[in-house]
């Protein structure tokens, strides 16, 4: 199925991102949309890889483009998918009847070759205006030469209220152990009924947003650390099934996330490695053979209060021409490092994916 692809997706690349230990952040739609057209464009061997850690493309595409529908107007939900190419790097008529299928899809010309500083400000202001101005330079200085040919942009920006909102009145500083010691941090109380689990060595508790979005905090009965090397698509799918509507007192810390950083040596590590060598076969997007991928940038802003969350994420493929039932309620106090999810409730696509350590 594209959504238990999509999970395991997820859940390996936030392994690999994670063996720090630290807070992480990441948007498993952006980043798979954006690997997903690669793939489409790549061909043999490239194609392979690609598939082998994103799933069948065709299904994927089809779970990317529903996650892009909200269920009612109340939450915000902005996604785009550019190529911008130079003038002379030659394009496929199938590649751009492919992307033309995606939200938000759009082919620009940008002056790679002759003003390449003037090409990274035009995607970074694209960028900007898609996420509301929380990324507003995904393309850092140097990150953009006379060599680029093309960069394949996903942006994503998703703001929703809570259906059942924290009080402002009753946050408050409460503990939070962390590994660097613990330390008093602005902790929200809600006392609802609301989704919740406890399966697995996990407490799950699912809180409703707007737009048909949930974020799910995932709370383990141990360490963080050791618990997340146990968590598969499997296991998250079966936790995620035994959520039922309950009452819950919830202590749950505010987040505020901005993660960004490079992503091609973490794929190399996940089996995607042809995309960034001189073999890589992108002849599904251009005829020109040269064509390879030597960088994949990511960065991801979350930020979780009392009245719902806002997160905006992009990447950036960078390429190159070279040669319920009624119980007493549970306490669920989130006073030690978590995950957080966000999600679309029709097809569990995850819009972002956060370890909480430091929050």
């Amino acid at each position: 199925m594209a959504t238990d692809s999509h999970l395991r997706f997820a859940l390996a690349v936030h392994a690999a991102l994670g063996a720090g230990g630290g807070n992480t952040c990441f948007s498993p739609y952006s980043v798979a949309s954006a690997l997903t057209l690669a793939a489409r464009a790549a061909r043999g061997g490239t194609r392979d890889e690609l598939v082998a850690l994103l799933g069948d493309p065709d299904e994927q595409t089809v779970l990317l483009r529903e996650a892009a529908q909200l269920v009612e107007d109340e939450a915000e939900l902005a996604v785009a998918n550019t190529l911008w190419a130079d003038d002379r790097l030659p394009l496929e008529d199938s590649f751009k009847a492919a992307l033309a299928e995606w939200p938000g899809a759009a082919v620009a010309s940008a002056p790679f070759e002759k003003e390449p500083e003037s090409a990274r400000a035009m995607i970074n202001d694209d960028v900007g205006r898609t996420t509301r101005g929380l990324i507003p330079q995904l393309l850092p200085p140097g990150s953009i030469d006379s060599d680029v040919a093309a960069v394949l942009v996903n942006a994503l920006y998703l703001k929703a209220a809570w259906k059942l909102p924290f009080r402002e009145a009753n946050t408050g500083d409460a503990p939070f152990h962390a590994p660097s010691g613990t330390r008093d941090v602005p902790t929200m109380w809600l006392s609802e009924k609301v989704g919740y689990a406890h399966a697995g060595g996990w407490q799950a508790v699912q809180l409703v947003a707007a737009g048909g979005l949930q974020a799910v905090v995932l709370l383990p009965d141990g360490d963080l650390a050791e618990a997340e090397t146990q968590l598969d698509e499997a296991k998250l799918t079966a936790l995620l099934g035994e959520i039922r509507f309950k009452p819950v007192e919830l202590a749950l810390p505010k987040v505020s996330l901005d993660e960004s950083g490079k992503l091609a040596g973490v794929l190399g590590g996940l089996g995607v490695r042809t995309l960034f060598t001189d073999l890589a076969d992108l002849t599904g997007l251009s005829p020109d053979p040269r064509l390879t991928v030597s960088e994949v940038l990511h960065q991801a802003v979350l930020r979780v209060d009392e009245q719902g969350f806002e997160g905006a994420a992009a990447t950036a493929l960078v390429m190159r021409l070279t040669s319920m039932m009624i119980d007493d309620p549970v306490a669920v106090t989130v006073d030690r490092p978590f995950l957080l999810l966000v999600r679309h409730a029709g097809t569990g696509a995850l819009y972002f994916l956060a370890r909480v350590v430091e929050p």
